[in-house]
């Protein structure tokens, strides 16, 4: 029996209207965990953009955790931040949210890199791509038997991410991820965002 749960990302730009899409995606119930990922936005657009997302999250119970910036993170009274290899340090984003704050660790395919985020203290570990992605260039391709040797030997969190749709992500589940990232599976769904979560949510409860 998996407890997996839908970990959702913004997509890398945004317009002012997206705030009440989010909001109808996050009605569903299926999200536990939203991160704020506006890669292609430019900083002067973030204070108008990010608040009402904060207060959408806050509204139905969903964890939100700003991509790779822990000032913002503070700032916008978040519940945590998720940074790369290539960001903040661990440290100064453990520092920045305190010991109540989470922080989430990319991992790539990285088993060395996600035992040592876990001794550090990271509240969770993400391993991707574990499919093709269009959202980012990936820099590694993560396997479903990483996702099972970690569910298995740790007690620390996984997040699968990369690619993963409600066609695919069935194997990702049943192998013992925790949560599911996923944004162009829901933004860029066929049938739109609401019927993804809802497809997600089908799966996740079947479990």
């Amino acid at each position: 029996m998996s407890n997996c749960q839908l970990y959702l990302l913004t997509p890398p730009r945004i317009d002012a209207g997206f705030a009440e899409l989010l909001d109808s995606v996050l009605a569903e119930g299926v999200a536990s965990v939203l991160q704020i990922r506006l890669k292609d936005q430019p900083e002067n657009q973030l204070p108008g953009l990010i608040p009402p997302l904060v207060k959408a999250a806050k509204r139905h119970g969903v964890s939100v955790l700003m991509n790779d910036r822990p000032d913002l993170a503070v700032h916008y009274a978040m519940d945590g931040v998720h940074i790369g290899q290539e960001d903040a340090p661990y440290a100064e984003a453990r520092a920045a949210l305190g010991k109540t704050g989470i922080v989430g660790v990319t991992c790539h395919d990285s088993r060395h890199l996600a035992m040592t985020a876990a001794e550090k203290g990271a509240d969770y570990v993400a391993f991707g791509a574990m499919f093709p992605t269009a959202t980012k260039s990936p820099k590694a391709s993560a396997s479903v038997e990483l996702i099972e040797w970690w569910s298995e030997v740790f007690e620390v969190p996984c997040v699968a991410i990369g690619g993963i749709t409600p066609e695919n992500a069935s194997p990702v589940i049943e192998a013992g991820a925790d949560f599911i990232a996923v944004s162009g599976g829901v933004w860029n769904h066929p049938a739109g965002p609401v019927e993804a979560v809802r497809a997600f949510g089908a799966l996740l409860s079947a479990r």
